[in-house]
């Protein structure tokens, strides 16, 4: 099975989250990270799942004025003209293929950028199998809170066990099977 993690980050929260998704998922399938800069247009056929995902700001996905805001405010990976909003306007048609997103927050404040992305994802004919997931940090620029990491790891794994069942559905398999060393979440060996 593979998979494609695609962040947008601007003070490198999303990027940790992306990357603790990836590992967990990881564990089920063959993961690639890319920043949104770097993703591919038109995600290959042959990925079981996209993860997407990148910062709420101002109620939603970043815009080129929130992301200049962001380097205003001393953002290092901040990247003005292209998001996440860019990226997802920009995919093909998804034919049912899935799609699931994220966002960095912080906790109560209004909004979110990874339900705004669902919901371009699925006007793209994604198909989300799980809920989107927002992930909490301290202030504007972070840090992330105490165990959001372990949580973004234990939600990617999530995600891979939901594939690994799709999978051994589509082979007329019942149960789950191992993978990477791992069978219903614990170790084979």
């Amino acid at each position: 099975m593979k998979a494609l993690v695609v962040y947008e980050s601007m003070f490198g929260n999303s990027r940790q989250v992306a990357r603790a998704i990836a590992s967990g998922l990881g564990e089920y399938a063959e993961v690639e990270v890319v920043p949104v800069a770097d993703a591919p247009q038109a995600p290959s056929r042959d990925l079981d799942l996209v993860v997407a995902g990148g910062p709420t700001h101002a109620f939603s996905m970043s815009k080129p004025k929130t992301r200049e805001d962001a380097v205003r405010r001393g953002a290092a990976d901040a990247q003005t003209e292209f998001g996440l909003r860019e990226w997802l306007k920009g995919l093909p048609d998804g034919h049912g293929a899935r799609l699931v997103t994220f966002d960095t927050k912080v906790r109560r404040a209004p909004g979110s950028a990874a339900h705004r992305a669902a919901r371009e994802a699925a006007a793209h004919g994604y198909v989300a199998p799980v809920r989107w997931m927002s992930f909490f940090v301290h202030d504007y620029a972070g840090p992330l809170t105490y165990g959001e990491l372990d949580r973004a790891h234990e939600w990617g794994r999530s995600l891979g066990v939901l594939l690994a069942r799709a999978a051994d559905r589509a082979a007329g398999r019942t149960g789950y099977r191992a993978v990477n060393g791992t069978a219903n979440g614990r170790p084979t060996r």
